[in-house]
């Protein structure tokens, strides 16, 4: 059985997203119409257990009210007991209510984490503003405080801002930092994947950060199996095998692909004696799974 250590679900009746009800926009990724529907865990079951996955970790995903799904992923987690399922929700890092926010999301079982994205890609940046989160000292502190608690951390950003993350993440060795879309390199020319790999090199160099193949399709939608394989190289060379994993970013992802073809293209670049590491044990180490939820 495998994990997919990256993935969204997300009911328009039963929780609101604003970027899913705004219709016309283009996202950094591209146009995200297709993906402006419902998608259910049934689906996404179907789309993943062909490739043996049979496990997952569900990423926030935008929430109006991440409280309310939080619950809802929960609920789904009560109803499908043969599939382990634990989530990272949304919390603001730097409000003075932080505490009871982390406590409250903390009574519900599947809870391992917070993801806060800190850049999505150069352009979008400049719109949300949300590398500004690097210059509130509060955010350290909340990073101390989810280290405190046992959760981990998402980190989402480009990497011109892996040089101010990793002097920050240096601060908390206590929290566990999954990094989020092999730390998105938007720039796949040669000089552009050369300052990404520079760059990361920083984050891999801090023990407590794990490192997430995912998303390739985001800033490449023609992307290949040949297309990303200096990447994934890079990845597993500079944070090798127990500290990388797989996620599929579905259903973003499925924009440029379907979930077998997804799969397979990362599966080429895997080692095969990596592949117990990379598919399976670091998400199951990294998120806490518990062993009786699987048959082994």
């Amino acid at each position: 059985m495998f994990i997919d250590a990256h993935h969204h679900l997300w009911d328009l009746n039963a929780v609101e997203y604003p970027w899913l009800n705004a219709k016309g926009i283009n996202r950094f990724f591209g146009n995200p119409a297709p993906i402006q529907r419902n998608y259910l865990f049934e689906e996404f079951r179907k789309d993943s257990c062909k490739n043996k996955v049979g496990a997952s970790v569900h990423i926030q995903v935008g929430a109006k009210d991440p409280w309310k799904e939080a619950r809802w992923i929960q609920g789904i987690a009560d109803k499908n007991p043969n599939w382990p399922i634990v989530q990272i929700v949304f919390c603001d890092l730097t409000k003075p209510n932080l505490e009871k926010q982390i406590d409250k999301f903390m009574t519900l079982s599947t809870v391992r984490g917070v993801r806060q994205i800190i850049g999505r890609s150069p352009d979008e940046d400049l719109i949300s503003g949300t590398n500004t989160l690097l210059d509130n000292s509060k955010f350290v502190y909340g990073l101390e405080l989810l280290g405190e608690r046992k959760l981990c951390f998402e980190l989402q950003l480009i990497p011109e801002l892996m040089k101010k993350v990793a002097y920050l993440i240096k601060k908390t060795p206590k929290t566990n930092i999954a990094l989020c879309h092999a730390g998105s390199p938007h720039d796949r020319s040669e000089v552009g994947l050369n300052y990404w790999s520079n760059e990361l090199r920083r984050l891999s160099e801090i023990d407590n950060i794990s490192c997430k193949i995912s998303g390739l399709g985001m800033f490449e939608p023609n992307w290949s199996s040949n297309s990303v394989s200096g990447i994934i190289k890079t990845c597993l060379k500079l944070f090798g095998s127990k500290r990388c994993m797989f996620g599929s970013n579905f259903p973003v992802d499925s924009l440029f692909s379907n979930y077998k073809e997804l799969f397979e293209r990362i599966e080429n670049n895997i080692p095969i004696k990596f592949h117990q590491d990379f598919f399976f044990n670091t998400a199951f180490n990294f998120y806490s799974f518990k062993k009786n939820q699987f048959k082994l």
